[in-house]
């Protein structure tokens, strides 16, 4: 996700303090990873550097001066392309799990075991997913959606794999 982005579409709704955007953006994306305030600041830093958002606003107060940020014409153009422009699949072509199933056979461990307790690590994930999706909101419904089924995708894979391990075995070693 590009924060970035994201901050500068928050602000096409209207002029925020950077706790503002912190807080609306933890409570809209980022249930499973908040942002950190320094994280924040360093990127609106970034994007008044860049001129994608201009300082509309200065509070004093007990503590340090509070911003507040707007975006500029720039900036609604930047975000206008981001949104505009397809992600990128990720196809996933050189993974870690297959890294070290192919490893474990190389070194004649058992790469079965290795499939086993990753399946069982994706089932537990998909449960805890499946329940929060039972409880949450439809945009928490939407997010889970999205995380299990890449992780059923993983559980086809894992499958795939552990009927093939023989050939695999047979492959690698010969290599």
């Amino acid at each position: 996700m590009s924060i970035g982005h994201t901050l500068l579409g928050l602000l096409e709704s209207g002029p925020r303090h950077g706790y503002d955007l912190k807080r609306t953006f933890d409570e809209t994306f980022g249930h499973d990873k908040p942002l950190h305030y320094g994280q924040v600041y360093s990127t609106m830093s970034r994007l008044l550097k860049n001129g994608l958002v201009e300082v509309d606003g200065i509070e004093a107060g007990g503590g340090p001066e509070r911003k507040r940020y707007a975006i500029t014409e720039a900036g609604v153009t930047d975000v206008r392309q981001w949104l505009a422009t397809p992600e990128k699949p990720e196809p996933y072509l050189q993974s870690t799990l297959y890294t070290k199933v192919v490893l474990a056979l190389l070194t004649e461990r058992d790469a079965g075991e290795i499939l086993d307790r990753q399946r069982a690590e994706h089932l537990r994930l998909m449960r805890i997913l499946t329940d929060r999706k039972r409880k949450g909101d439809l945009a928490d419904q939407l997010i889970c959606d999205h995380a299990l089924f890449h992780l059923e995708a993983d559980l086809r894979w894992l499958e795939l794999t552990a009927a093939r391990l023989d050939k695999l075995a047979a492959e690698v070693r010969s290599s």
